[in-house]
């Protein structure tokens, strides 16, 4: 942990899922605010594949948008999209004054084919959709101007953030070792202002990643993107989801740790140790997935040394 509180701050930022039901809003608002009073750069909001609205997460991110400091970044996917309903999608964001986006790709539901995708077929071209959406609409904004009726101040429009997927070990469709710094590489020449990393779990997989990224001609910001595993069940439902290699010594601490409490500390003492390192071998910041519970990542962040108000 720093030990010297004039060292510049580390930025991070973190990913929620919005409520499955209306009755867990407060809880979610509550865990929006502790998380946006730690100064996070941006707080994310994950979308299901195939809507035909913002719903759920239009109303997080609107939420945030309206009660915290902090910029919303609404998730947007190919799976299931035509573009006519991608693009009426990202107005919609775009009418409720969000201005930063994460663009996946995503993945056919179980029992789903390929050609489920729709007509994007890769997050490269969702990149370059959101911003013709944004160039498309009004290039300005008007504000009203007080005590002049029909007086309005013209400003430019902020241009929108997109940020987009890597992974540093690899995508499991990958067919050869450089293909996600390829694809990476067209991300960025879409349009693309910064990449958040596919989870892994030691630092040397973010680390070289960066390396090979870099070499290629990546220059884009790679955040690496962290998630505090605090039972065996999270650790083998997201091996599942990411086709990651399984992390034995990680593995072997959760499965022989009796207590709830127990498992939650090893987690945090793993994902603390992994984000410091990789701030201290450059990471621009960490990105933390908080399972809409505050505590875990706060803590997380704090054994780090990467809270302000908190290092000691």
């Amino acid at each position: 942990m720093s030990s010297d509180p004039s060292a510049p701050c580390t930025p991070f930022s973190f990913e929620l899922y919005p409520p499955r039901t209306a009755a867990n809003d407060a809880a979610l608002h509550e865990t929006v605010l502790r998380l946006a009073d730690a100064g996070p750069d941006f707080i994310s909001v994950t979308y299901g594949a195939g809507g035909s609205s913002g719903g759920r997460s239009l109303d997080v991110l609107r939420f945030i948008r309206e009660n915290t400091d902090v910029e919303p970044l609404a998730h947007l996917t190919c799976v299931g999209n035509t573009y006519a309903a991608a693009a009426s999608l990202i107005r919609e964001f775009l009418d409720a004054g969000i201005l930063s986006f994460l663009a996946l790709r995503g993945d056919p539901p179980a029992g789903r084919s390929e050609a489920y995708l729709g007509d994007l077929e890769s997050a490269a071209q969702l990149v370059q959709l959101i911003d013709r959406v944004q160039t498309e609409s009004a290039p300005y904004e008007e504000t009203p101007i007080p005590g002049l009726p029909r007086a309005a101040r013209i400003t430019h429009r902020r241009t929108v953030n997109i940020a987009v997927a890597a992974f540093p070990k690899g995508h499991p469709r990958s067919t050869h070792r450089t293909q996600d710094v390829e694809a990476l590489l067209a991300k960025q020449a879409a349009g693309a202002t910064f990449a958040i990393t596919q989870l892994f779990f030691h630092a040397d997989d973010y680390l070289a990643f960066v390396e090979r990224a870099r070499a290629a001609g990546v220059t884009i910001p790679i955040l690496p993107g962290i998630m505090p595993i605090t039972s065996p069940t999270r650790l083998r439902r997201v091996l599942e989801l990411t086709g990651e290699d399984l992390p034995s010594e990680l593995s072997i601490a959760l499965e022989i740790e009796p207590t709830a409490e127990g498992r939650r500390e090893i987690g945090i003492r793993w994902a603390s140790r992994l984000a410091r390192e990789v701030v201290d071998g450059g990471a621009p910041g960490v990105h933390l997935y908080a399972f809409n519970q505050h505590e875990t990542v706060l803590t997380v962040l704090a054994e780090a040394g990467l809270l302000p108000a908190l290092r000691s």
